[in-house]
């Protein structure tokens, strides 16, 4: 009994040893693929040419809020108070300005970053299309993304997902 109990724990190990070589890995370079695509530099020079003239904007509005600086020290000691303070308010309302027109165009949800989302969305669905279709030709359980975080996953074989088994342990429903 003691040697047929060997043999069935040495053959599920062996077992289990199999089952978790067989899965596929691989990895892409995003970066590489990108600077490769033809799409990619046409979307690139469109977007710098969009915030070239945000930049200047926002550098006309810095250059008037400097003018109005240094009218206001010139004729400083000509204003009465009031005066002083009305420009000071003008200055400080221009900064104000200046400030959100920065954060409205280049802020995190700035309109710049909307811009490069909706031109390269076109562009990341089809490298993503790509890389599912190798991914599946070539039988791959999880392909990487070498240029994204460490553990960034690009595509998982939906046979692998165990997200549906978690939920179900921890007692919530599926409300499709």
């Amino acid at each position: 009994m003691n040697k047929s109990l060997k043999i069935v724990f040495l053959l599920l190990f062996v077992l289990q040893s199999v089952s978790l070589t067989a899965q596929k890995i691989g990895y892409v370079d995003s970066e590489y693929i990108l600077n490769k695509h033809p799409d990619y530099k046409v979307i690139q020079e469109e977007l710098e040419k969009i915030s070239s003239e945000w930049k200047k904007e926002a550098q006309n509005l810095d250059k008037e809020i400097k003018e109005l600086t240094i009218q206001l020290k010139a004729e400083e000691v000509l204003l009465t108070e009031e005066m002083y303070q009305q420009r000071l308010e003008q200055i400080k309302l221009k900064q104000k300005e200046s400030q959100e027109f920065n954060n409205r165009i280049f802020g995190i949800d700035g309109q710049y970053f909307q811009k490069q989302a909706e031109l390269m969305q076109p562009l990341q669905s089809k490298i993503y299309d790509a890389m599912e279709r190798v991914s599946r030709r070539n039988n791959l359980g999880m392909l990487f993304d070498k240029a994204a975080a460490p553990s960034a996953i690009i595509y998982t074989d939906p046979r692998h997902d165990y997200s549906e088994f978690i939920l179900e342990e921890l007692g919530i429903e599926d409300n499709k």
